[in-house]
Formats: structure tokens, sequence, C-alpha cells
């Protein structure tokens, strides 16, 4: 792992309260249970979620790092945070989509230091190797603190029509200066027809790896702006952490909690103040299907924990030369 350290006034949001539906036949195969990939170990010994806890451990301080998981998992997470440190695990009383599922853990972070610059990580992404993925996430932060107006996104070269991706669309440079160029973006595409992704794909467009950074103070601002009947929960909640109603406003909150994908609702009316930093060189995928965790571990070689058989089609691992015994940036 890239032992560089991490930045002391960023923090980390770790997205983590999926229940991982289209992976539970594969898990229930193999595991006999239900359980959530992101707690799932598919190669190697550590859960995806662990991964990420620790990918976030080397961009910010583990005491600035805030996990939101489903409530009903509190004892999974217990297990899983086994020897590690994370400034606050946030029980979401129900999931409420993306946009809660970021603004949640924001709202705490936002009362404490609205100014920080906040990177989003999701908990079921594959990437390797994690070296370059890192210093990628560390320029895309970097991006963030010096144009606090942008939402900064890091996207990867689109290779094949993905349409259940997120696509953006580069625009002109911004800047070059210390690294890959900043691009504005000049439109996301959300979940494409196959029309949209062969043209997208045919105009050079990348996929949305949904690892961000912003401005806390931004993010809420935009967020505001496309939202405002779920902000004005998280406003009633920021009002009372720490007090002992808090946990009764979060759960009044959640009764009623209108849900918002932040891509389609946040990213699409706000593109005018992002930007996109393309990631090189590094394999990425969402493993939210059997297929794409069949894929990614077949190009790098890698055989999965969980028995061939309970995949739907043949496995049959390419040869990496130099290949690492445990690829360090999987989920």
């Amino acid at each position: 792992m890239n032992q560089e350290q991490p930045f002391p006034s960023h923090w980390t949001i770790v997205l983590a309260g999926g229940e991982g539906t289209r992976m539970q036949p594969l898990v229930r195969r193999w595991l006999g249970i239900n359980r959530p990939k992101q707690y799932c170990a598919f190669v190697g010994s550590r859960s995806m979620f662990q991964h990420t806890v620790d990918r976030a451990a080397l961009v910010t301080e583990p005491g600035r790092i805030v996990a939101v998981v489903a409530r009903d998992h509190r004892q999974e997470i217990m297990t899983q945070l086994q020897g590690r440190t994370v400034g606050q695990v946030i029980y979401q009383p129900r999931n409420c989509e993306t946009a809660a599922g970021v603004f949640l853990p924001l709202t705490y972070i936002h009362a404490r230091a609205p100014e920080a610059t906040v990177v989003i990580f999701p908990s079921d992404h594959f990437v390797h190797p994690e070296e370059r993925f890192l210093k990628a996430v560390r320029r895309v932060a970097e991006v963030a603190q010096w144009m606090p107006d942008r939402l900064v996104l890091l996207g990867v070269r689109a290779d094949q029509c993905e349409m259940e991706y997120g696509w953006i669309m580069p625009g002109e440079p911004l800047s070059s200066t210390g690294g890959d160029p900043v691009r504005k973006v000049d439109s996301f595409i959300e979940k494409p027809t196959p029309g949209e992704a062969d043209a997208a794909l045919r105009h050079g467009a990348l996929w949305n790896t949904f690892v961000f950074a912003a401005q806390a103070e931004l993010l809420w601002q935009i967020g505001t702006r496309c939202f405002s009947d779920l902000m004005r929960r998280f406003e009633q909640l920021r009002r009372v952490i720490g007090q002992p109603q808090e946990t009764n406003v979060l759960d009044a909150i959640y009764d009623d909690m209108p849900t918002y994908n932040l891509s389609t609702t946040l990213l699409q009316q706000a593109a005018e103040s992002a930007a996109v930093i393309e990631l090189h060189d590094v394999l990425w995928s969402d493993w939210g299907q059997p297929a794409r965790v069949a894929e990614s571990l077949r190009r790098i070689g890698r055989m999965p924990a969980f028995p061939l058989e309970c995949l739907d089609r043949p496995f049959e691992p390419e040869p990496l030369v130099g290949a690492s015994p445990e690829p360090t940036m999987q989920p």
C-alpha cells in the first residue's frame, strides 16, 4: 500500500448502507445466508468494506472517516471494524437512495467543519492496483481544495457499452497543473440506452466511479438547490447533533424521507459546478453483478474465494505476469 501521509484537513465518507440485492443469489449460493456484498471477501481475506476503510485511512486521518451503514447491520459492522479505526459510524434507519446516503454523513461533517474537503468512497467497487488509484484520489481531493467552487469527480475511460453505469461527457480543460488535466463536465448520462452508450463511447466519455471530492459547504449548497425538501430534514438533524433528542429526530426525518438518486438529481442539475479527472492504468469495476466480479478477477489472473459453481457461467482466469499474491485494491 502507498505509505504517503493522509491529508490532515480532509474528511472521507464511506458509503456502506446498501443491501447488494443483485449479488444476493451469488452470496446465498456461496455462504448459505444473505449478506450485503460490501461485507464479503470475494478474493483474499478482506471484505470490500474493510478495503474501503483501509483506503480512506490513507487519504484522511482515521478520526475523520465517517461510515454510513444500515442500522440492521450494526452487529456485522462491529465485526468488520475490529482492528480498524473510524471517526464515526452512522446507522441509517433505512435505505432511502444515494442522496440521503451521502447527505446523512455529510450533515455530521458539515456541522463540525463546513470548510472541510470531503472525499466520497463507495464500498462496493474493485480497483487494482491500489497505489495508482490512491494517487488519483489524492489528486481529486487536492483539486477540490483549490477549486472550492467545483465538485471534482474521478472518471475512468469506458471500453464497452455498459448501460448500467453513469457516464460523464468531459469538456474543455480547466487546468493541467500538477498532474492529469482537470476538465469541465459537459453533461452526465445516467444508465444510457444502447444508442446513447454507443455514442458516448465513440466520443471518449468516461464512466463515473462515484468517487468524488468537494467542499462540504459547496455540497450543502448544491443539495439545497437540488432537493430542498430532503435538505430541510437534514437541517433539522444538524441542529440537534450531540443533544439527547438526536436519535429521535433522525428516526423522525426518515419516516417520510424523500428518495433521490444523487447522480440523476444532483449531478445532472449541477454539471456546471462539476469537474472530472480521468483515472489511468487502473482496473475499476462496480461489483454490482456476479459477471463483473468474475471478469475483474479473470483480468488480474486471480481465483475467487467462492466456489466456481456459484457462478452462472464458466470462469477461466488469465495468467497475469508479475501479479502480486493478493491484489491490494480488491473491494
